[in-house]
C-alpha cells in the first residue's frame, strides 16, 4: 500500500497528519497545502499512490469544479481518497458530490475527527496528541475533549499544546521542519521534547509581544473593520489584536507577497459569517476566501485589495444594521 497525506500546516492539520501517519506505520508521504493550493498539489503529487488523505483543508470555491473532476478521475483510477475536515462546506458544490470518504463536522477539530476515525488503530495514549490539535484550534470545549482530558493532567496538556501551536506559528513554509514535527508527534513524544520546536515557540512569543505593541501604531480602520498591513509576526494573532485595539467587530491582518495580498480575518460578532462573506466576495475580486464563521482567510490580488476591504466593510455594516 502506498499513501500520501495532504494536510494544513497549522497545529490541527499537523496533529491530524501525525495520527494518520501512525495508522500507516510511518510509511506515508506528507505534504502541506492550503485551500487555494490543494488542486495543484493533488494534480502534481499523486502519482502511484492508492490512498490519499486530505486533512484540515477547506475546499476553495475558486477551484471547486476542477477539484471535483480531478477527484473523480483519481477515484476511477482506483485511488481511495479520505477527506477529514471541520470547515464549512463550499457554497456551490456540496461535499457529498465528491467521490471520496468524507468525515466532516464543523463543531469539532480535525484532530478530534481524525482520532475518532482511526480510534481502533491507535493506542489510547495518542488521545493526548489529538487534544493538542483541538486546543490549538480553540475547539477544546467539545464533550470528547472534556471527557478525555480527565485522563491527563490538564496543566501539562495545555503547556504542550501551547509549545506546539506557538512553535509552528512562525514556520509557515518550513515544510521539512513541519514533517519532523509530524514524525515526532506520531511517536507520541511531547512537543517540549523537541528542542527546535520549543526554541521557535520562545522566539515567537517575543516576536508576538513586539508585534502587539507595534500594531497600536500601524492600525487603520474603516466603519466596522480594522486592519494592519505587514505586521511583524503571526497574521492570525495580528488580526485579533487589531480588532481589539480599534474596537471593531472585524480585524484583518494583511501580508503583501509580490502581487498577492494574504489576509487573516477574525470576528467577534456572531451576526457575521466570515466564511460565507469571503467565499462570495473574494470571487468578485478574482481572489479566494473562506474558513470558519468567526475565523477565516482570503487571497486577493494586491491591486484590488483596498476595493475588497471597502466591499467587505460595506457588507459587514449591512449585517450589523
Amino acid at each position: 500500500m502506498s499513501a500520501i497525506i495532504f494536510a494544513h500546516g497549522d497545529a490541527d492539520g499537523i496533529v491530524s497528519a501525525a495520527l494518520t501517519l501512525v495508522t500507516l506505520k510511518g510509511n506515508g508521504k506528507v505534504f502541506f497545502t492550503h485551500p487555494v493550493g490543494l488542486y495543484e498539489d493533488l494534480l502534481h503529487n499523486v502519482k502511484h499512490e492508492n490512498k490519499v488523505f486530505i486533512l484540515d483543508v477547506a475546499l476553495s470555491e475558486k477551484h471547486l469544479e476542477d477539484l471535483l473532476k480531478l477527484i473523480g478521475y483519481l477515484s476511477r483510477k482506483g485511488v481511495e481518497i479520505t477527506y477529514i475536515d471541520h470547515h464549512p462546506e463550499p457554497l456551490s458544490i456540496k461535499l457529498k458530490e465528491f467521490p471520496m470518504n468524507i468525515v466532516h463536522d464543523e463543531k469539532v477539530s480535525t484532530s478530534e475527527l481524525t482520532f475518532k476515525f482511526f480510534e481502533n488503530l491507535l493506542d489510547e495514549d495518542m488521545s493526548r496528541v489529538a487534544i493538542y490539535g483541538a486546543i490549538s484550534d480553540y475547539l477544546d470545549e467539545t464533550p470528547w475533549v472534556k471527557k478525555t482530558l480527565e485522563n491527563w493532567d490538564k496543566r501539562t496538556i495545555y503547556f504542550e499544546a501551547g509549545v506546539l501551536s506557538q512553535g509552528l506559528e512562525g514556520a509557515r513554509k518550513l515544510y521539512e521542519f513541519k514533517r519532523r514535527v509530524v514524525k515526532h508527534l506520531s511517536e507520541n513524544r511531547l512537543p517540549s521534547e523537541m528542542s527546535e520546536l520549543i526554541v521557535r515557540a520562545l522566539m515567537e512569543s517575543v516576536s508576538e509581544e513586539e508585534m502587539r505593541l507595534d500594531i497600536k501604531k500601524q492600525a487603520k480602520a474603516l466603519k466596522n473593520l480594522a486592519y494592519v498591513i505587514n505586521p511583524k509576526g503571526s497574521l492570525t494573532r495580528a488580526a485579533t489584536y487589531v480588532k481589539a485595539y480599534l474596537g471593531k467587530p472585524v480585524g484583518v491582518a494583511i501580508e503583501i507577497k509580490r502581487n498577492i495580498a494574504i489576509l487573516s480575518i477574525r470576528c467577534s460578532d456572531k451576526r457575521i459569517n466570515l466564511n460565507i462573506l469571503l467565499r462570495r466576495i473574494a470571487l468578485e475580486f478574482e481572489g479566494s476566501g473562506g474558513g470558519h464563521p468567526l475565523a477565516a482567510g482570503a487571497r486577493i490580488p494586491f491591486e484590488k485589495l483596498y476595493q475588497f476591504l471597502e466591499k467587505l466593510d460595506y457588507e459587514i455594516t449591512l449585517l450589523l444594521s
